[in-house]
């Protein structure tokens, strides 16, 4: 029986009687009971038979005449209640005016064709307005007003750096002058304070060009937002027809002008690839698509602001996929700090400051959001495990890490930030790896293998169908990475990844997806051939194979 939430009266104790045959003699087992009865049946049944070591043959008899105790018992009481409550309105102790007010707001809180509609959300409104117009003809002009936005942010930003280059040089060549003259007219206080003016200059304009950068993104973020509902609106009006062309071709298309005047000044640089076409699945195969790329990682995140052709492109197929279930992820491999004031992260956050997000928040606002979820989950998680005795092995030192520092991460846990600003990614897997990946013995069960498990997991429940992995689970080499280990590393990775592929038919049905493999740029063309040649090997790969090179 389940538990009622109508309130009794008090609590009154009653006393559950049962009486049954234990061989030849008859057993008596009497049991007070405090109504309501507020713990589940099964558990105080279970209870029952343990404490007072009731035969099992007698165990759904026993709990067959509790059910039924508690079960009357409540009626009655509930009845009596009743009875108490009618008498009370018939000698006019309640309001009857009140009581019926309760009773309607109650009855209409409760009841779905009394609930009221839900208010639409301004993001969800401006989502299926910018869905709907970026597939339609107007879908050129959005991409050139993007690109005119980036441009002046563009130019914002080298203003910035100059001026800061500037302000560093000029502070250089003073305190040169400063420690030539120490030991002489100026001592080391001197100098100290300086260094510390010298702080505190490069702080000030540093705070004023990132406010000012902030100010003008909001701007560009509320004039493309309201300029996007205005052109939907208006073509909406079949009677404004004409003016919407003109007002769609007025925007000039400075994107194809930028990428003609300087196609051979900023040509890409190039890039190897190899991609493959595999079929996985013991039953129904279901098709995937395989590459492996030489490329940087943010390669896959930077705007050019002199695009060519198949730069405008890439962004046409990001923007046209972005309210889509073929969304597109990259996994970055970051420590276990949730910020971006360091390695990777901070010039992740610098290309994504390059470019205004008109559909998500920044990045530092996601970021300030995943801060405050890690320390409820480490608030939840810690309060959980002082009801729990820590078992003493290796896991004490993590443990006590995360007490030390509740907002830091564990290796192989990850966050997720969106993004509409990107140039061939909407989300982007946050993936927290320490040194060990950098050593040649990790194994599947890694945490950077696993996190790579989970990530492929929450692709599959989240319509993330391309998503970009760094295959040697390091975004730079180094030293030690020799070619036994990069081969070694890669084998690892595949075979694990075509595990976690095999996998996804549980996960997602059996849906097409294409996994890119991303190597670092400094790898060599001989060992990059070695990689291609290894994957067809290890993921069995179709007949329908095809290669493509750029060189």
């Amino acid at each position: 029986m389940k538990k009622s939430k109508v309130k009794v009266g008090s609590a009154t104790e009653k006393e559950f009687v049962f009486e049954f045959k234990a061989g030849k003699h008859n057993c008596v087992l009497k049991v007070p009971l405090k109504f309501p009865v507020q713990e589940n049946i099964s558990d105080l049944h279970g209870r029952l038979m343990l404490l007072h070591k009731i035969p099992c043959y007698i165990e759904n008899e026993l709990k067959s005449s509790l059910s039924n105790f508690i079960e009357n018992e409540t009626i009655l009481d509930y009845d009596r209640e009743a009875e108490l409550a009618l008498q009370r309105l018939t000698t006019g102790d309640l309001d009857v005016n009140q009581l019926t007010s309760a009773w309607t707001r109650s009855y209409v809180e409760t009841t779905l064709e009394h609930a009221r509609p839900e208010e639409p959300s301004w993001d969800e409104d401006f989502a299926d307005v910018y869905h709907e117009l970026i597939h339609s003809p107007a879908s050129d002009t959005l991409l050139n007003l993007e690109h005119n936005y980036f441009v002046s942010i563009s130019e914002l930003i080298s203003e910035r750096d100059m001026e800061i280059k500037k302000l560093q040089e000029r502070q250089a060549a003073e305190m040169d002058k400063v420690m030539h003259e120490l030991g002489n007219t100026l001592s080391d206080q001197d100098v100290n304070a300086v260094a510390s003016q010298h702080f505190d200059a490069q702080q000030v304009l540093e705070n004023k060009w990132a406010s000012e950068l902030k100010q003008v993104t909001c701007i560009q973020k509320q004039e493309y937002q309201e300029w996007v509902i205005k052109l939907h609106q208006d073509l909406q009006k079949s009677n404004n027809s004409s003016k919407i062309s003109e007002e769609i071709k007025m925007q000039p298309n400075q994107l194809s002008e930028l990428a003609d005047s300087g196609a051979r000044m900023f040509e890409e640089q190039p890039q190897l690839e190899e991609s493959f076409t595999i079929h996985l699945g013991a039953q129904l195969k279901t098709m995937h698509n395989l590459r492996l790329v030489r490329a940087d990682v943010l390669d896959f995140c930077k705007h050019r602001r002199h695009g060519s052709g198949g730069a405008k492109l890439r962004r046409l197929q990001t923007a046209l996929s972005l309210y889509s279930s073929s969304l597109c992820g990259l996994v970055l491999l970051v420590d276990n700090r949730v910020n971006s004031y360091s390695g990777i992260k901070r010039d992740f956050a610098t290309v994504a400051k390059e470019c205004t997000d008109f559909h998500f928040p920044c990045l530092e606002e996601q970021l300030e959001e995943v801060q405050q979820v890690v320390l409820y989950a480490r608030a939840q998680r810690s309060s959980k495990q002082k009801d729990q005795p820590v078992p003493r092995n290796g896991s004490d030192d993590k443990s006590k890490n995360v007490e030390r520092n509740p907002s830091n991460i564990l290796p192989g846990e990850f966050y997720i930030s969106r993004h509409s600003n990107l140039s061939e990614v909407h989300v982007v897997f946050h993936l927290c790896v320490d040194d060990n990946v950098r050593s040649g013995n990790i194994t599947a069960r890694d945490p950077a293998i696993m996190g790579l498990r989970n990530i492929l997991k929450v692709c599959c429940t989240h319509d993330v169908t391309t998503i970009t992995v760094p295959l040697l689970l390091v975004h730079d080499m180094s030293e030690e990475m020799t070619i036994p280990w990069c081969l070694k590393r890669a084998e690892l990775v595949f075979k694990c990844v075509k595990g976690f592929m095999m996998e996804m038919a549980s996960w997602d049905g059996g849906i097409s997806r294409t996994v890119q493999f991303l190597v670092p740029k400094s790898i060599s063309e001989e060992m990059f051939y070695q990689l291609s040649n290894m994957l067809p090997q290890i993921f069995r790969v179709s007949s329908t194979l095809t290669l493509t090179s750029k060189h």
